[in-house]
C-alpha cells in the first residue's frame, strides 16, 4: 500500500467488511521493516487453525498460494516475509509490469517456525470486467499491458483521476500555470519539460520540410510512470 491514500482507510475496511472480508492488513513491501508483514504469519495461522484440516491435523508445515490481480505486489510480498522472517534476500522476480511471473513457481520457504512455504502464481484477471472505468483503473495500475489501452488514453484518464481527487502535484512538477483538464496541453508541456521532441515531415506547397513536434506517446509514458512511482502523490482511484 506504498502508493494508496490511506486517510480513509476505515471506510475501505466497512467496505470490505461489507464484501464479507474481514481479516485486512495493509502492507508496504519496500519497507525494510514493516509491522503488517510481522503480523502476517500470525494472522493466517489464526485462520487455519479456525477451519478444518481434513487430514492434515498431524501435519505441522504449511504450503499457502498467493493470488492477485497482475502487479499487485504478490512476489513483492513474498520477498518481504523472506526478508523479515528468514534473514535472507530475494526468492521471486519483481518488476512494474504485468506478466513477470509467467507460471506457478516451486515452494519458497517464507518461515521457520512453523515452516511455511508459499506458491508465487502468475496474475488472473477476470474474463470479463464489469465496466470500462474498472478497466481502466486496472489499467492505470498497471495490471494490463499499456498498449493494449494505448499509453494517450490512460494518461487522460490520469489527468482526470487527479483532477477529480483534486491532487494537484503534476502542475508543480511539469511547471504548468494551473490545472487543465485538456490532456494535449498537459502532454505538449511534458515534452518540452522534458525535451520528448520527435522529427517528423511536413507537406507543404513548397515541398517536404522536417520539422520537430512534441513526442506525446513518451509525454504519456512519463506522466504514466510519475504516477505509478509515487512521485504524484499517494492516491486511491475508488
Amino acid at each position: 500500500m506504498d502508493l494508496s491514500d490511506l486517510s480513509n482507510k476505515q471506510t475501505i475496511l466497512k467496505q470490505l467488511e461489507r464484501s464479507g472480508v474481514r481479516k485486512v492488513l495493509f502492507t508496504d513491501c519496500l519497507k525494510q521493516r514493516d509491522d503488517s508483514i510481522r503480523k502476517l504469519v500470525p494472522t493466517a495461522m489464526e485462520m487455519i487453525a479456525s477451519k478444518p484440516r481434513f487430514n492434515r491435523d498431524e501435519s505441522t508445515d504449511y504450503c499457502l498460494m498467493v493470488i492477485g490481480v497482475p502487479n499487485v505486489g504478490k512476489s513483492s510480498l513474498i520477498n518481504s516475509l523472506r526478508r523479515t522472517n528468514l534473514k535472507k534476500g530475494r526468492a521471486s522476480r519483481v518488476g512494474g509490469e504485468p506478466g513477470i511471473t509467467r507460471a506457478v513457481l516451486t515452494k519458497i520457504q517464507v518461515c521457520e517456525r512453523p515452516v511455511i512455504h508459499l506458491l508465487d502464481t502468475p496474475g488472473v484477471l477476470p474474463p470479463r470486467i464489469e465496466n470500462v472505468e474498472t478497466g481502466m483503473k486496472l489499467a492505470l495500475c498497471g495490471t494490463i499491458l499499456d498498449h493494449l489501452v494505448g499509453e494517450d488514453v490512460i494518461a487522460d484518464y490520469l489527468l482526470y483521476s487527479l483532477n477529480r481527487l483534486k491532487k494537484f502535484s503534476y502542475v508543480d512538477k511539469y511547471d504548468l500555470s494551473e490545472p487543465s483538464d485538456d490532456i494535449q496541453h498537459v502532454l505538449k508541456r511534458i515534452a518540452v519539460k522534458l525535451g520528448k521532441t520527435q522529427r517528423v515531415k511536413a507537406i507543404t506547397g513548397v515541398g517536404n520540410v522536417t520539422i520537430t513536434v512534441p513526442n506525446y506517446t513518451a509525454a504519456a509514458y512519463d506522466f504514466i510512470r510519475a504516477f505509478r512511482k509515487g512521485e504524484l502523490g499517494a492516491v486511491m482511484l475508488d
